[in-house]
């Protein structure tokens, strides 16, 4: 059944995905949605829900599925830490819309309308403690001609072949798999503008009415091949926590 946008009215400046079922990550996960889980004695979504705040976001929006109550519940509509900027809770209930998450561009897509013309995204499984969401990273991208730009960071063990290229010029490359060319790992931290997802790679309706499932991937090498996609590369502390080894790794 196809329902609604869930909203008209754009004010965050900020997109956390969080709706994912985490099938990686069981039994962990089979009790609690995976941006829950603690790492050094907080919830996963806690160190880009600071580290937002800390850049002076004021609203964010969370996407949600499996278990999805209990996200809001814990967060409740307000993330409020130490000195840091009071941020603004928005959730965008996948599981309730359409009884499942609708993967990274679906997702987006659909808190389309909540979001302001240029924001934020991060994974909210993903442990980037020391990454700035810079106000000055922010009004760069908005006044430059690029619809995305993301953070690469070094390949790690688990993703040794790496996901795309980087040009001197700083644009993100969708290179063929030839020897010679360097690699890194997309870190799911990007920026992107609304028309990013207004062009013909994406095919979805904003709001995503009828909660179609899409990757964000092919979208990205779409935009690359236009040299549209900007990047930048992070050099610090990087995690994909995506099975119970590293996450108890990071617990040591």
């Amino acid at each position: 059944m196809a329902n609604a946008p869930v909203s008209l009215t754009p004010h965050a400046q900020a997109m956390l995905l969080a709706a994912g079922r985490g099938e990686r990550m069981r039994p962990h996960t089979d009790t609690t949605p995976k941006p829950l889980l603690q790492v050094r004695g907080k919830p996963l979504l806690w160190y880009p829900l600071h580290a937002l705040a800390s850049g002076g976001v004021e609203r964010v929006v969370i996407n949600t599925a499996w278990l999805e109550d209990q996200i809001p519940a814990y967060f409740g509509e307000h993330f409020v830490e130490n000195d840091a900027t009071a941020v603004a809770l928005d959730y965008s209930k996948e599981g309730r819309d359409f009884g499942g998450a609708l993967e990274t561009a679906g997702g987006i897509v659909r808190a389309l309308p909540l979001l302001t013309d240029v924001f934020w995204v991060a994974a909210g499984d993903v442990y980037a403690p020391d990454f700035a969401f810079s106000t000055e990273a922010y009004e760069r991208f908005k006044v430059s001609p690029k619809l995305a730009h993301i953070w690469l960071v070094p390949n790690p063990d688990h993703n040794t072949g790496g996901d795309f290229g980087l040009s001197p010029e700083g644009l993100a490359l969708n290179l063929p798999r030839n020897a010679g060319h360097t690699f890194f790992t997309f870190s799911t931290i990007a920026l992107y503008k609304h028309a990013f997802f207004e062009a013909a790679w994406c095919p979805i309706p904003a709001g995503n009415p009828e909660g179609v499932k899409a990757p964000l991937a092919a979208m990205l090498r779409a935009a690359m091949d236009q040299a549209l996609v900007s990047a930048s590369v992070f050099e610090g502390l990087w995690v994909d926590v995506g099975t119970p080894e590293r996450l108890a790794q990071l617990n040591l």
